[in-house]
């Protein structure tokens, strides 16, 4: 039985590097998603569309990466 390193090596690049990739793209998703503290007295903020919508497709990429790896554990 011999092990072939370089392959395993390639697992696991690839694994790290998706993996920093999804915890990422959730954080962007969350950042995107939060409020800023305003100070009293301060006008309410306007506009925000575009981060909120930005959050919503890192949250929607993050969600099709995991069913895309479920779906490769299950086809197997």
């Amino acid at each position: 039985m011999s092990i072939d390193w370089a392959a395993l090596g390639q697992v696991f690049g690839v694994t790290l590097f998706v993996t920093v990739g999804i915890v990422g793209l959730f954080t962007l998703g969350i950042v995107g998603t939060s409020r800023k503290p305003q100070p009293e007295g301060a006008p309410a903020p306007t506009g925000g569309g575009a981060a909120r919508v930005g959050a919503y497709a890192c949250f929607a990429l993050c969600a099709t990466a995991v069913a895309y790896g479920i779906y490769l554990i299950v086809a197997a």
